[in-house]
């Protein structure tokens, strides 16, 4: 990794209890652990290794690979991630995980360069978030490219429905000084911030949405969905500014999967006494009371499922592949509420426990195929004139 330049930051993490002398047993997969392995390498995303999410719950899965199998990793910070993709695979790394979204140069080539994965073979890459490795055909363009995505369309969907449920008891469930949510009809209107329209952001929506839907049309109320897809990723002050505003016009509850500008919402949300939704990691305690749940996008289980995998010599079982992770993974759902059930009264106690029975039984539908949650990632058709009491007015 020195040799690695640096307009990069690069931040190295290595076991100082074992020398790198790591000897497995068992053949198979062309990219496997062997003696005088150097180990895994990540490359984070552009929010960095202590971001409190995504990338931090990959290097927590990155450590316990370490307590458990001993293998060494490497955490790089680059503005570069071509570039870090090729020094990582050209020093010797077999492993690399990559949690930016930036797959041209690995897969295509660019510049009339040759595909990374194609330059190394040797190396297996793993990417998130999207599936860029497929041919027309179906099959895979490089074998030594893994794809991993989530299924964080059906965790929406329970936030979704969790959303009315808690607006429709919070009369039940708080102590109404605690907080001042807008009641009845002016109140039935959920948020949805996203950082940009891509099918990445879109998948946490459209299945927000079809939840809030699925809920709504069970107690036969009707709710507004008010959305913007453009908020950005960086700025916290704009996003208390636009969550305001929304907050203003009735809506009890935002959901924002929009980086920083999410932090913004969930102070706006303590301040004017409502709720937020958060993203990608357990956040429910950046505003304790004040933030619903978080909708769990964790990177810890595949990096740790795959790293399994390099361990065992088994990479070839899931090479050239696009792994998706599951409300059962555990990779990817909503917490536990045990935060927000801080804020609930003793009298509302029981009513949180018929929600939290209600989502269960959500969760085993969606998995037994009777919910079905639109995949925008995957590349599904959304549309809204499906919805049956949920109006879209600016989607």
């Amino acid at each position: 990794m020195s040799k690695i330049k640096s307009s990069k930051k690069i931040i190295v993490m290595l076991s100082m209890l074992m020398a790198v002398s790591l000897v497995f047993t068992g053949c198979g997969g062309s990219n496997s652990s062997t003696e005088n392995d150097l180990g895994i390498a990540l490359i984070t995303s552009a929010a960095g290794p202590n971001d409190n999410g995504y990338n931090a719950s990959a290097i927590k899965g990155l450590e316990k690979v370490k307590n458990d199998f001993g293998i060494n990793y490497r955490v790089v910070e680059s503005t570069d991630i071509p570039g870090s993709l090729a020094e990582l695979a050209k020093a010797g790394y077999k492993l690399v995980f990559s949690l930016e979204y930036n797959f041209d140069a690995l897969i295509s080539g660019v510049g009339g360069g040759k595909p990374i994965a194609e330059q190394y073979p040797d190396t297996t890459f793993v990417i998130f978030n999207d599936n860029p490795n497929l041919n027309e055909d179906g099959t895979a363009k490089h074998k030594n490219v893994v794809s991993v995505l989530f299924d964080v369309h059906e965790a929406s969907f329970l936030a979704g429905a969790l959303s009315v449920l808690v607006n429709e008891n919070h009369d039940v469930l708080f102590n109404e000084a605690d907080y001042n949510f807008t009641k009845d009809d002016q109140g039935r209107k959920i948020g949805f911030f996203g950082g940009t329209k891509s099918n990445g952001i879109t998948v946490f929506g459209y299945g927000f949405a079809e939840g809030i839907d699925y809920m709504a049309k069970k107690l036969g109320v009707n709710y507004s969905y008010i959305s913007d897809y453009n908020v950005g990723f960086g700025d916290s002050a704009a996003g208390a500014t636009k969550a305001n505003t929304y907050y203003s016009e009735g809506a009890n509850i935002i959901f924002s999967v929009a980086g920083a500008v999410g932090d913004g919402v969930t102070s706006k949300a303590k301040e004017v006494k409502k709720l937020a939704i958060e993203v990608d990691a357990d956040k429910d305690n950046n505003q304790p009371g004040y933030v619903l749940t978080s909708v769990l996008k964790n990177t810890e289980v595949p990096v740790y499922s795959i790293a399994e995998n390099y361990k065992n010599n088994t990479m070839d079982k899931i090479q050239g592949q696009s792994i998706s992770y599951n409300l059962e993974s555990k990779a990817t759902g909503i917490t536990d509420l045990s935060v927000i059930e801080s804020k609930v009264t003793e009298s509302g106690q029981a009513k949180l426990e018929e929600i939290k029975a209600e989502l269960q039984d959500i969760a085993n539908k969606i998995a037994a195929g009777e919910i079905k949650v639109t995949n925008a990632q995957a590349g599904e058709e959304f549309n809204k004139a499906n919805l049956n009491n949920v109006s879209m007015p600016n989607d």
